[in-house]
């Protein structure tokens, strides 16, 4: 790659890797790329002048020809149980959502990878926003820098650090934004940035099973996969994007990629309890054999309601109800806390304001004030 040629590289980025080419090509050593990385992941530094372990004549070419730029906040809200949601505007004028959820000694980040989300799943409110555009691996890591720098440690520091975890679960489908992704998880773990182990950073799926066939080639994070239903018959309604990639091929791209791993990991279903939708004895009853045959813990997650939405959460009763089958199978299966619904940070509710390139957003608004008129009146 060569980087003489552009203009105000953002260096937020750039792996540790990149980093290095990067000096390489304007004639530095590579160590200074380690040095970077430290100053712009650890100490949470975008002033070059800043950085006073490098001479004077490199912090000049460096304001010449590369920069230090997160996005910008312009909303934060902060939650009766500790949760924090970030607006952030990125290049381009759109905005997306940051997430940050405490729970004891854990403290998890929600991290979006596109603004908006190209799939349509018809029980989440980023989806029925539409798409706009696909978030450099800046714009993903800088979600990471800002929410340390809120904290004001340094996420490395384990005996400290707010940020325990990181999930590629906000905003988007992570598998359709690949090599930014894949980049910004690699400084998410990088010993000389973050720090945080393979364990700790999650990459959350609906399904997209050529690239999670790359995914294990070069990248060992752990793996959510967005479930929601025991059959093909009502995934392809809850996650269309079933019907290209059926649950035997998912089923077996998922296998694959768990034997991959070296230490034994499981991957975790996400499964939202939908009233009368997927919540019955018998589905329960499905959905245990259907993934008896793979490592597996199961998370039911209380349906999050979003304005518009014609789905309604299934009863506290009826989801321990759930619960009690799959456990009495021998499945390991949690109950997710509802978490930040009071500023819309809930799973499933984060929108954003997407400007949107599908027309997606203004069909389903169409569409919902149609089923909520009642004699002409629209009741909002």
């Amino acid at each position: 790659m060569s980087f003489e040629s552009i203009e105000k590289v953002n260096l937020l980025g750039l792996s540790l890797p990149q980093l290095e080419d990067f000096f390489v090509s304007i004639g530095e050593k590579k160590f200074r790329g380690a040095q970077i990385v430290k100053w712009i992941h650890q100490q949470g530094v975008t002033n070059f002048e800043e950085m006073n372990n490098l001479s004077k004549s490199l912090r000049e070419r460096l304001n010449q020809i590369a920069e230090v730029r997160p996005p910008k906040i312009t909303f934060r809200g902060d939650s009766i149980d500790g949760t924090k949601k970030w607006l952030m505007e990125v290049d381009g004028g759109s905005s997306i959502e940051t997430v940050y959820i405490p729970d004891g000694d854990r403290g998890t980040l929600c991290v979006s990878s596109q603004v908006g989300c190209s799939l349509d799943c018809s029980f989440c409110a980023t989806g029925k926003q539409g798409f706009n555009k696909n978030l450099t691996s800046a714009e993903i890591i800088g979600q990471v820098f800002l929410a340390a720098k809120y904290f004001g440690l340094p996420i490395k520091d384990t005996q400290r650090r707010a940020i325990t975890n990181v999930v590629m679960m906000g905003m988007g489908e992570p598998l359709l934004n690949f090599d930014p992704v894949v980049s910004s998880m690699a400084l998410m773990m990088e010993d000389q940035a973050y720090g945080l182990s393979k364990r700790r950073v999650t990459l959350s799926t609906s399904g997209v099973v050529p690239a999670l066939d790359r995914l294990g080639d070069v990248t060992d994070v752990a793996l959510a996969v967005s479930l929601h239903a025991p059959n093909d018959l009502l995934r392809n309604q809850l996650v269309p994007i079933n019907r290209k990639y059926p649950l035997l091929v998912l089923f077996n791209s998922i296998r694959n990629y768990l034997d991959g791993l070296s230490d034994g990991r499981s991957v975790t279903f996400e499964y939202t309890m939908l009233k009368g939708i997927n919540d019955s004895d018998d589905q329960a009853r499905e959905l245990s054999k259907l993934i008896s045959s793979i490592r597996c813990k199961l998370n039911l997650i209380p349906f999050n309601p979003f304005p518009g939405t014609q789905y309604e959460v299934s009863s506290r009763n009826r989801i321990y109800a759930f619960q009690r089958i799959l456990l009495n199978d021998g499945h390991i299966v949690t109950v997710r806390k509802t978490r930040g619904d009071d500023i819309d940070a809930a799973c499933g509710q984060l929108a954003g304001q997407v400007a949107d390139k599908t027309k997606r957003a203004g069909r389903y608004i169409a569409l919902r004030d149609v089923s909520q008129s009642v004699d002409g009146v629209v009741h909002r």
